[in-house]
This record gives structure tokens, C-alpha cells and sequence, in this order.
């Protein structure tokens, strides 16, 4: 009997050896052979159940767990293997309610909680579980595989340092227990700490050098760190270990992708589909990889085969619409991302790209919107910051943007896009040498970046720092040729174009990529085109849209304009894309126009196309063209049946829903109308218009200063440009005071001889006085005399131009520190006008004229130091030949103009409003006009105005009328007398005769248009 006892525990003890090692054939014979021994013994029923458990025999096992409950209805192992079979079916509330009869009858049971717990965790109910783990830990602590599968639960929980603190206790355990570590380095990279998250991994395949999940985690966080090479290695040898795993494989075709290996990516991923055909973020991300190859069609099948698979792929779904929105399908793309945004309401990326779809369409509420959801999902989507900036700097929230760009660079240093954006809103507030370090980090950050290098070129040329010039135009040059080849908005905006040695092909090409967008932007509207009748009822009526109605150089030369208009012919009508400044321009405007609408107030683009024919306008004339405040997306949306460009843009707009462009012979002469999209109306005389009579009365007559203790000149003159006084009305110094007129005839051009005559008076000392101290009056013979230099201290709104100064201003050399006996060349343009050739001619010219000077504007003033370095390195070394002075107020600064001798225009883009103001303080401009119409203006003005011998025909030519005007003193006088008479007796000043001028012409536009004439010059 003993024997028998004996053989039957050895083949059970055999049995259990069996069953451990996986040989569960075996293991059931002999424990088939054992039960047909015992039928009732629990210990052969229980490892029977366990058997055909493992071999998924769950009837079989169910009955046996059954037959031992049976046998011993208190055993608890077999309430916990039928408990098994019910989970296996499915049935959780059956299996736990075995498992829990299992812990009750047996409280240490450990297998029953940690089976108890799985059922749980199957059940969603999460918090149990972790009470029936923490129950088998409580009755063996040192279970470290336990330990970890509660860190398991609890990590995903959301209970991170619990998890840790789990970890941390089975590693402690078993320092060994490779799976430990693993979870640990999980932890970490959740909680941020990649380099921490790093080293567990790498503990982990260290201790087991065939953990598949090891690698992949290992790769998967130096992926995110970016650290690439060691991220491809973790990669191959997890594919060592499993060679068809897609997921891996698409892993690492996510590397090599972000390494800029896209061939070999593309490759990858198609392994990874290979594998497993049905797998769509491989799809997705070989789309990613095609389009990057410039292969948008396979992309576009890619993405469509991802969401095939998957409809609800939210990458595919927001990735296709990028394409569709580079497409220029706006509408589709907004689909898409709406669609994206359904599945995956917390898409933070899809909020963000929708945003900027609606951006494009100018809905920028609703931009900013979304913008902001992004932001509120990822607190650190550096990306949404920055686009919001874009955004926020639209809606002229220049602070918000700045906060934005700002954000987005803290939370990502190394973001060029953010760099770039923050420079720009620098360059827009006037901060260059801020604009100027934040485009170098950009650059630095992202060398192949044409955006940023442009307009790092840009403010480099405001400020005159030419290092390197000839490298940077060719470079600037080469950038704009490959973008327009790529038909890519160039990053050369086209009122910069002028400034750059760019062909007219490019600078029309840039211009017309441009008005593309602004096509784009109005085609998701889907608005039906509007009708025009051929023939009109009533008055012409014209239409000026204009961002620039108020105190701007545009409404000063033009502001008079609307008034002087032929009521009898023309009905005006004034559209401000800008709201009132409360100026006297924007208010003589306002009331001098027949109609005048705030279309500010309708910000969108459609509804403001509709106010204007509804007003029906025959003729709508642009004035912004691509300056600051422009919406030509009315008129591209076409509200008038003739459009044309005039005054405010010097350009051409490169738009086919532009058709003429407001010009003259001398501007825009024929031979060079291929540089234009649209068809070229000439004025008469000049296209350019100036309304300083109106503005400026007092500068009509002057007064020349000599001091009793003053001396008259060697050769017995009196300059006319020393000291000076200007009133409106000038009787009251006059009558009391000592004057002389002085009349004499000077030599012009071809024996042209000229008559000067000059008005002195002899001023006492307390006027020398008021000047030297910076007085803002003194009493000159019982008359209140008022120093210029202070007048803005006195009457702001003249000071503007606003309103005629009533008092009378003393205007001389001495306020501006430039010396008396000197030949004064002047420029007050803004320095960007400036180039290195144009500078070089300038010394040239100074180093031919003996006692000459040249007077610029601090225009910016961190550009002073550039130009005078550069200048000294031309050879101009002696000190104070170059002196700048301030800007100064719009009345002071066209007043002091008559100090200078000689206005230098610049060649590259001349003076416009500059030149108008030079000339009307009786200041003669030498300029030397290039092709563009911006290099073009001054000479049209100078024609206008009677002076074409100041028209240079080359550079050298430039060069010898400065010298001459500085050399010949009785040529200067004439040329000085000719200058001062002619703007009261030529048109360029006279506003009157140009608007009638100017309505003659659009009258022209519109019997063409009447009477169906195809589109054509008009130069008659």
C-alpha cells in the first residue's frame, strides 16, 4: 500500500514537472492515469482543469474545476480556474464572482487576487483592481512581477509618481528584473524626463538583450529627443529580434524621414505596408514622405488609401487638407479639417491649420478662435503661438502678436518660423536693429530660410549696412528666380522689388503672384460675378479707395482733389479702408467728397465689393496698390466695370483685375510698358500731384535775414538759403523793418537768362539771440517773431500741416548746424533709398565741390553710422562733410528744405512726396531716372515744372549738374530762381488744373469702356 502511495505522488510530481514545462500531453495522460486511480483526489482534478485551460479546452476544464468543487466545496483554487474559464468566454461578472468566492474562502490567496485583479481591469473597473493588487502584495511583498503590474495599472491611471514608487520597489527586489526598468523609463518620458526615461531603457535591454518592447520604447523616446542615429539603432535591433514587425518598421521610416533620408523612408514605409497591408499610419506617413519629394499626386492616393482603411484617420483626414489647401481648394481643406476635428475633437494641429485656412479667407475672429483651442489642448504648441501671432499682428494687435511670437520662442528656442515673426513685427514698429538680430537667429537657426533672409536684406538696406552687398542682391536675386520658377510667393514683397537689381519680368512677376493670392482668397466666396451696364445714367462716378485718407503723404498731395472735381461731369466717392484720426486731411476729404464711406467699419471684403456697386461706380480707383492698409480684394472681386491704379502705389500691380495704370509719357514712357500688367492712362503734364499752395502758404514768399553785425559776402551777395523768414503774410516785419529789394539777372542754360529778386531785411540782434538760446519768440520791432526750429512747441495742428502757421518763423542754417558759407547738398528721403553706387556718387560729388556738405535725416538714425563709415571708407575723411539731422514734423521739415543749395535725388527710388516738398521750399533736385516708374518720378516732376536741364542721362551726367550747381554760383542763382518762380507758374503744384486734368482721363477710361473698345493704352 505504502508502494502504491508512492508511485501515485512520484507520477503526480511527474505530472506537475509536465505541466510546468509546457508538455501538456504528456502531463494529461499521466494525470488521466491518476484520476482513474483517485476519481475524488482535488490535487489531480485542479492540474486537470489547469491543463485543458492551457490547451483551450475551457468545457473540459470547467467540468473538471466543477468535480473538485465538488470533492471540497471550500477549495479555493478551483473557484479561481473556473473563474479563469469565465473570463476566457468573456463572462467577467461569473469570473469575478469565482475569484472573489476564491479570496473569501482563502484570504492569502495570492493567485486569486492577482487573477481577481486581471478581471477587474478586463470589467473597466480600475480602482478594485488596484485594491485586489495591492491585497496580494500585502501577503508577499517581494513579488516583484506583481509590484510591476500594479505599476502597470497605476500608470495608466494617470498615477505616475505611485507607478514610479512601484517600480522603484520591484527593481529594489530584483535589480535584475528587466521589465522593471523598462516600465520605469515609460514613466519618466511621461512625466517629461527623457534622458532619465533613456537610461531605463537602455538598463533594461542591457539586462536582456531580447526585449522586442525595450528597443522599440528606446527608439521611440530618442525619436522624440531627436537623437537620430541612436533612435535607428534601437530600431535594427528590434528588427533583429522581430524582422516582419510593421510598427517598427514604421518607426523607422519616421527617422529617416525626420533625418532628411526620404528615399529611404519611403522605402521603410513601404515594408511596413508590405507587412500589414491594412495599416494606415504607415499610409499616412508615406504620404508625408511622397509630398516632401514634390510627389502631391501619390500623396494625395496615400492619404486617400489611409482613410480607406480607416475613415476616422485623423493625420490622413488634416494632412490631406494641406494639400488641398496649397492646391488653393480652401473649401475642401475646411472640410477635411472639420472632419478631423468631428473624430478627434482634441486635434490640436487640425485647430491650428483650420485656423489658418480661415485666416486666408480673412475671418480672423474665427482664426484666433481656433488658434486659441489649439493652444488650450497643447499649452506648449509653439507652432499655434506663433500662427496666432500671424493673426493677431493682422487684426494690428501688435502686442498680442509680440506676446505670441515671444511664447512660442520660450517654449522652442530653436524655432526659425517664430524668430522671423518676431522680427517682423520689430521691422514693422520701426525696431531694425532688433528685426535685424531676430532674422540672423532665424537664419542661423535655419540657413535655407528666403523669407527671413529677405527681409534681413531689406533691413539692412533701412539701415545702410552694405556688407557684402554685391553677395546679397545676387543671393536675393537667385532666391526670387527659383521661387517664381517653383511658382512660389516670392519673398520679395513688390514694394520692395524696386530696391533690388531684379529684371522688370521679376518685379511684374512678384506683383502678379501677389494679386494671385488676393484671387484666391475671393474664390471660396463663390460669388457670382457682377454686372455692369455699358451705359451709364447720370454723372461719371468715380470711386477712390484709399487706407490713406487722413494725415499720410498720399492725402497731402491729393487731399483737395475730391473738391476740385466738376460736379457737373462727376459725382466722387471716397472709400477709407482706415478709420477717421481725427486730422483736418481726413475731415477736407470727408467733406469735399460727395459720398464718403468708412468701409473700415465693413471689414469683410465681400460685403465692402457690394456697398461699392451698389453705389454704382463707373470708374474705382486704387491708391494703396501693396502698401500698408490695402484691400485689393475688392477689387478683385471686380464691384466696378473700369479700375484703375493711381498715385499711392509706384508700380504696377500686376493684376488682371486692374486695368489701367494712372501715368505719363516721362514716367512711364511706351518703350517701357511691358513692365506693366495694365494699360498705361497718361496725364498730361505729370501723374503726380501736390497740394502745398494749399498746405503751405506761407512758403510762397520769404524774406532773406542780414544781421547788422553780419557782413555782406566778398563778392557783395546776400545768400537766399542762410536765414530766412516765412509767413503767410509777412507786412507786419516788413513794414517794420528795413528792407531791400535786390534785383539781378543770372545765366541759365543756352544763354537762358534768368531774373532774381530777393527781398532783405536787416534783423536785430535779439533774434540771433532767440536762436543761439532755442526761444521758441521774440519781439522784433514790436512784431513777435517765432523761432522754426521750436514752432511745433506752439501750434501742433501746423505743425502737421493741417493748418497754415499764422506766426512768423525764422528758418536758418544755424539750427541745423549746418555752416553758412557752405554749398549744402541735401536728401531727406528715407534711407532705404540708398545704395552704395548712389552714395559713392554722392563723395564723388562732395569731393569735387570745395566747402561743400551733404545734409541727410536720421531716417532711420541707427543708419547715421553706416553712411558715415561707408563714406570714410570712400575717402571722404574729413570730418563733417556728412551731417544728418532729425525728422522733423511735416511744416519743418518742407520749410528747412530752403536751406539746402541742391536737393541729390536718389536714382534707385526717388524722392516722390520728398521731391514735391524740396521743390516747393525752391530747392532745384538733380536727379537721374532709371526704368522703374519709382526711379522715374522726380523727372517727370522737373519736366513739369520747367526744369529738365536737372534731368541727368547718365551717372555721370548726375554727378556734373551737382558739381556745376555747386561751383557756379551764378548758374545756382539761376537755376534757384527758375525753380522758386516756376511752382507757381507751372501745373505740378497747381491741383485745380490736375483734377480737371484727371477727370478728362477717366472720362477717356470710360467712353472706351462704353463703347466696348478693347482694352488699350491711353496716351493721348
Amino acid at each position: 500500500m505504502a508502494t502504491t502511495a508512492a508511485a501515485f505522488q512520484s507520477l503526480a510530481e511527474l505530472a506537475h514537472r509536465e505541466y510546468q514545462a509546457g508538455d501538456y500531453e504528456n502531463a494529461e495522460r499521466h494525470c488521466m492515469q491518476l484520476w482513474r486511480q483517485d476519481p475524488s483526489n482535488t490535487g489531480v482534478l485542479l492540474l486537470l482543469s489547469s491543463i485543458h485551460f492551457q490547451c483551450r479546452r475551457l468545457d473540459k476544464s470547467a467540468n473538471f474545476s466543477t468535480l473538485a468543487i465538488k470533492q471540497n466545496p471550500l477549495l479555493a483554487e478551483a473557484y479561481s480556474n473556473l473563474g479563469n474559464v469565465y473570463k476566457e468566454r468573456g463572462q467577467l461578472s461569473d469570473a469575478l464572482e469565482n475569484y472573489r468566492h476564491a479570496v473569501r474562502l482563502k484570504p492569502d490567496f495570492i493567485d486569486g487576487y492577482i487573477n481577481l485583479a486581471a478581471a477587474l481591469v478586463a470589467a473597466g473597473d480600475m480602482e478594485q483592481a488596484v485594491q485586489a493588487y495591492v491585497s496580494a502584495l500585502q501577503y508577499n511583498p517581494d513579488l516583484y512581477c506583481v509590484r510591476s503590474d500594479l505599476g502597470n495599472l497605476l500608470k495608466a491611471l494617470g498615477r505616475l509618481d505611485e507607478a514610479k514608487a512601484c517600480y522603484l520597489k520591484a527593481i529594489e527586489t530584483c535589480p535584475t528584473f528587466a521589465v522593471a526598468w523598462s516600465n520605469l523609463g515609460c514613466v519618466f518620458n511621461a512625466q517629461g524626463e527623457i534622458w532619465l526615461a533613456i537610461h531605463h531603457f537602455e538598463k533594461a535591454v542591457a539586462l536582456d538583450p531580447n526585449f522586442l518592447d525595450a528597443y522599440i520604447n528606446l527608439g521611440n523616446v530618442l525619436k522624440e529627443a531627436r537623437i537620430f542615429d541612436r533612435a535607428v539603432a534601437a530600431y535594427l535591433r528590434a528588427l533583429n529580434l522581430s524582422p516582419n514587425n510593421a510598427v517598427v518598421h514604421g518607426n523607422l521610416a519616421c527617422v529617416y524621414y525626420e533625418q532628411g533620408l526620404i528615399d529611404l523612408a519611403v522605402d521603410t514605409y513601404r515594408r511596413a505596408i508590405d507587412l500589414q497591408p491594412n495599416f494606415p499610419d504607415a499610409y499616412c506617413n508615406l504620404a508625408n514622405a511622397l509630398k516632401e519629394k514634390s510627389q502631391v499626386t501619390e500623396a494625395e492616393d496615400c492619404y486617400q488609401t489611409a482613410l480607406r482603411l480607416c475613415p476616422t484617420h485623423a493625420d490622413s483626414l488634416n494632412n490631406l487638407a494641406n494639400i488641398k489647401r496649397e492646391q488653393g481648394f480652401v473649401e475642401e481643406a475646411t472640410r477635411l479639417y472639420l472632419k478631423a476635428l468631428e473624430v478627434f475633437p482634441e486635434f490640436a494641429a487640425a485647430h491650428s491649420n483650420l485656423a489658418s485656412v480661415l485666416q486666408q479667407q480673412g475671418k480672423l475672429a474665427e482664426a484666433l478662435l481656433h488658434y486659441r483651442e489649439a493652444i488650450r489642448i497643447s499649452p506648449t504648441f509653439a507652432d499655434a503661438y506663433s500662427n496666432m501671432g500671424n493673426t493677431l499682428k493682422e487684426m494690428g494687435d501688435v502686442q498680442g502678436a509680440l506676446q505670441c511670437y515671444s511664447r512660442a520662442i520660450q517654449i522652442n528656442p530653436a524655432f526659425a518660423d517664430a524668430h522671423s515673426n518676431l522680427a517682423s513685427i520689430h521691422k514693422d514698429s520701426g525696431n531694425i536693429p532688433e528685426a535685424i538680430a531676430s532674422y540672423r537667429t532665424a537664419l542661423k537657426l535655419k540657413p535655407e530660410f528666403p523669407d527671413a533672409y529677405c527681409n534681413l536684406a531689406h533691413c539692412l538696406q533701412i539701415v545702410c549696412d552694405w556688407t557684402d552687398y554685391e553677395g546679397r542682391m545676387k543671393k536675393l536675386v537667385a532666391i526670387v528666380a527659383e521661387q517664381l520658377e517653383k511658382n512660389r510667393l516670392p519673398s520679395v514683397h513688390p514694394h520692395h522689388s524696386m530696391l533690388y537689381p531684379l529684371s522688370h519680368e521679376f518685379r511684374k512677376a512678384i506683383a502678379a503672384r501677389h494679386a494671385n493670392l488676393c484671387l484666391e482668397k475671393i474664390q471660396v466666396l463663390h460669388r457670382a460675378p457682377y454686372q455692369h451696364p455699358r451705359q451709364r445714367q447720370g454723372r461719371l462716378r468715380i470711386g477712390y479707395v484709399s487706407s490713406d485718407f487722413g494725415n499720410h503723404p498720399t492725402s497731402h498731395l491729393m487731399q483737395s482733389v475730391p473738391g476740385f472735381h466738376d460736379k457737373t461731369r462727376v459725382e466722387v466717392f471716397c472709400y477709407a479702408l482706415s478709420p477717421d484720426d481725427g486730422t483736418s486731411f481726413r475731415s477736407k476729404i470727408a467733406t469735399e467728397s460727395e459720398h464718403f464711406i468708412d468701409l473700415s467699419q465693413i471689414p469683410c471684403n465681400g460685403k465692402a465689393a457690394d456697398r461699392i456697386h451698389a453705389d454704382g461706380i463707373h470708374i474705382l480707383v486704387n491708391m494703396n496698390g501693396y502698401t500698408k492698409g490695402a484691400r485689393n480684394e475688392i477689387f478683385a472681386l471686380r464691384p466696378a466695370p473700369v479700375q484703375a491704379m493711381w498715385l499711392g502705389y509706384p508700380g504696377t500691380s500686376g493684376a488682371p483685375f486692374m486695368d489701367y495704370l494712372v501715368t505719363d509719357r516721362i514716367t512711364s514712357p511706351p518703350h517701357l510698358t511691358s513692365q506693366y500688367s495694365e494699360k498705361l492712362a497718361y496725364m498730361p503734364h505729370t501723374f503726380f500731384v501736390g497740394d502745398h499752395r494749399n498746405m503751405f502758404p506761407h512758403l510762397m514768399e520769404r524774406a532773406i535775414i542780414e544781421s547788422r553785425e553780419s557782413r555782406l559776402k566778398g563778392n557783395g551777395e546776400v545768400p537766399d538759403n542762410v536765414s530766412i523768414v516765412n509767413a503767410t503774410d509777412l507786412s507786419p516785419i516788413i513794414d517794420k523793418t528795413e528792407v531791400k529789394k535786390i534785383r539781378e539777372v543770372a545765366a541759365a542754360e543756352q544763354g537762358e537768362r534768368v531774373e532774381v529778386v530777393k527781398t532783405v531785411i536787416e534783423l536785430p540782434t535779439t533774434v540771433q539771440a532767440m536762436i543761439s538760446s532755442g526761444q521758441v519768440q521774440a519781439q522784433v520791432n514790436g512784431v513777435l517773431v517765432h523761432n522754426g526750429l521750436a514752432s511745433t512747441q506752439v501750434n501742433t495742428r501746423a505743425a502737421t500741416g493741417e493748418e497754415a502757421p499764422r506766426a512768423i518763423l525764422v528758418t536758418c542754417r544755424q539750427q541745423y548746424g549746418l555752416p553758412e558759407d557752405a554749398v549744402v547738398y541735401c536728401n531727406f528721403n528715407q534711407l532705404y533709398k540708398l545704395d552704395p553706387a548712389t552714395l559713392r556718387m554722392w563723395v564723388n560729388i562732395l569731393q569735387r565741390v570745395p566747402n561743400s556738405v551733404l545734409w541727410l535725416l536720421r531716417f532711420p538714425a541707427v543708419g547715421e553710422a553706416h553712411v558715415q563709415a561707408w563714406a570714410q571708407a570712400e575717402g571722404l575723411t574729413q570730418p563733417g562733410r556728412i551731417i544728418f539731422s532729425n525728422v522733423a514734423a511735416k511744416e519743418e521739415h518742407v520749410r528747412r528744405g530752403q536751406l539746402a543749395d541742391v536737393c541729390l535725388d536718389t536714382p534707385l527710388c526717388n524722392g516722390h512726396t520728398t521731391g514735391m516738398d524740396v521743390l516747393w521750399a525752391g530747392t532745384p533736385v538733380v536727379t537721374w531716372p532709371g526704368e522703374t516708374l519709382a526711379s522715374r518720378v522726380a523727372a517727370s516732376q522737373l519736366h513739369c515744372l520747367g526744369v529738365p536741364e536737372l534731368v541727368a542721362r547718365s551717372r555721370r551726367e548726375y554727378q556734373d549738374i551737382a558739381v556745376r550747381l555747386g561751383t557756379d554760383r551764378d548758374y545756382l542763382k539761376a537755376i534757384r530762381a527758375k525753380v522758386w518762380a516756376a511752382r507757381m507758374e507751372s501745373p505740378l503744384f497747381n491741383v485745380r488744373t490736375y483734377t480737371s486734368n484727371l477727370e478728362n482721363l477717366f472720362l477717356k477710361m470710360w467712353a472706351n469702356y462704353e463703347e466696348n473698345k478693347p482694352l488699350d493704352h491711353i496716351m493721348e
